[in-house]
């Protein structure tokens, strides 16, 4: 997991980003996202979608659509995000260093390492992290329902 971790906070960032902007009832668009990641959108695509296949993420098609949580924020964990997210992803490389060093200490620590992170992500929802974002000082958007007058 910690090898792969670039994918994993990629997603932790989407959900993050959609929970903040939207939530449950209003969508968020891919652009929308990726603007505000700084990312191309294409590249994104195929973790949307994992995201979705994996019941975290909702997608709502039409001029209106986009993505909101599949489930509240306080039951999405970020384990739960990091494992869909690198799981959809390209396979980790087979090759790295070997030798007796590499067996002996730090495969041992790496996976000690993994434990550590996992225990820490299994500990946090999407909830804890807006918790997080309104101490820094960052407030969500208030959506105003469309009205016409005529």
């Amino acid at each position: 997991m910690l090898i792969r971790r670039d994918r994993g906070m990629l997603g932790v960032a989407v959900m993050l980003d959609v929970a903040f902007h939207g939530g449950r009832t209003a969508t968020v668009s891919a652009a929308e996202i990726a603007d505000r990641l700084g990312l191309a959108r294409r590249g994104m695509e195929p973790l949307l979608q994992a995201l979705s296949r994996g019941g975290l993420l909702e997608s709502v098609r039409g001029p209106r659509g986009g993505y909101r949580l599949g489930r509240p924020r306080r039951d999405i964990k970020l384990s739960d995000v990091v494992a869909v997210a690198v799981s959809d992803g390209e396979a980790e490389p087979s090759e790295g260093p070997s030798g007796r060093l590499q067996e002996r200490v730090v495969d041992v620590l790496w996976a000690e390492l993994e434990t550590t992170a996992r225990d820490r992500l299994d500990a946090l929802t999407l909830d804890d992290l807006l918790r997080r974002a309104a101490a820094s000082g960052l407030r969500r958007p208030t959506t105003e329902p469309i009205t016409f007058a005529i």
